[in-house]
């Protein structure tokens, strides 16, 4: 059977099977733990969990596929969410308006990492870490600590429908990430765009030489990265209502444990996006069945660590097989 795996099905659609396969062990587990975990109620309210860090993870999934990494996602994803309702004040008059520069927003601070990447060929790690903080600082200094008075207002009624309405019982929010997957899929798929995403990642140089615009699409791929976390945040502040702070630092860690746990090759050029949002969903549920063992804090880390580690370890050996 495992012979017959490798031989008929390719490396990327292996791992999102793994991924798959693990989310659907992961809530029989959580079924025996805690009775009703595997019910449909519990599965769709775990999805919409997952469902934030699957739009993160689409982002994080561009720039993975170039050999890149996005550290600034935790304070776009905040700095979007209080941006949102200081602008709109949560009125639907105002929710076009608040949206369009929400997302601008995010867009622009992508757009500076790729071209700190990409034209002054700073790292990643440091132009993304360095931009988070930037962005903190900004968030912070201008809405006063989170104290000034429209910081108190609510997201519009129009962006908590998007996540919270019910269409045909299931809530608008899954119908909005499968919309994500299936585009996201397909530029990546079946795109020249996506073609010279792949090819960057395997060799920026010889994409170069064959005509690929490679510093167009690095920066093009980070301010995608960045609209995704926006797009997360106002969506995470239609979720609950209002901004907070710090809502946006768990989303860092979990959506490179997604792609990750999704199989996308952590140098770049291999894996997919439904690889990432199968591994969001797989993190999910095992977040969601450690707590229903009642796991501390430090425990779920140190969990979260090993199983990172382990899959790493098995693809960079899958990787050096092929």
């Amino acid at each position: 059977m495992a012979r017959f795996s490798r031989v008929h099905l390719g490396r990327d659609r292996r791992r999102t099977l793994y991924a798959l396969i693990a989310a659907i062990l992961l809530f029989v587990v959580g079924e025996f733990v805690h009775p009703g975990f595997a019910g449909l109620d519990s599965v769709e309210a775990i999805l919409t969990i997952a469902s934030f860090v699957g739009l993160v993870a689409a982002g994080q999934t561009f720039v993975v596929l170039i050999g890149g990494i996005d550290l600034s996602v935790p304070w776009v994803l905040n700095g979007a969410a209080i941006l949102l309702v200081i602008l709109s004040l949560g009125e639907d008059g105002r929710a076009l308006y608040a949206l369009l520069l929400t997302l601008g927003m995010g867009a622009g601070i992508g757009l500076l990492n790729g071209v700190g990447v990409a034209f002054l060929e700073v790292p990643a790690v440091v132009i993304t870490l360095a931009m988070n903080g930037i962005m903190e600082g900004l968030t912070l200094g201008l809405s006063g600590g989170l104290t000034c008075a429209a910081c108190a207002s609510y997201a519009p009624p129009v962006v908590q429908r998007a996540v919270h309405e019910p269409i045909f019982g299931v809530p608008a929010e899954l119908f909005l990430w499968l919309a994500v997957i299936v585009i996201v899929s397909f530029v990546l798929g079946r795109t020249r765009f996506g073609r010279h995403t792949y090819a960057i990642g395997n060799n920026a140089r010889a994409s170069y030489l064959a005509g690929v615009g490679v510093r167009f699409t690095t920066v093009l791929l980070y301010a995608l990265s960045g609209l995704f976390s926006a797009l997360a945040g106002i969506l995470l502040v239609g979720f609950g209502g209002q901004a907070s702070l710090g809502m946006g630092t768990p989303y860092l860690f979990q959506s490179i444990a997604a792609v990750v746990i999704g199989g996308v090759y952590i140098l770049g050029g291999r894996g997919s996006y439904l690889g990432a949002a199968a591994g969001a969903a797989s993190l999910t549920a095992l977040v969601s069945v450690l707590l229903a063992m009642n796991m501390p804090d430090y425990g779920r880390s140190i969990i979260y660590g090993v199983v990172i580690l382990v899959l790493l370890l098995l693809y960079g050996r899958e990787e050096g097989e092929g």
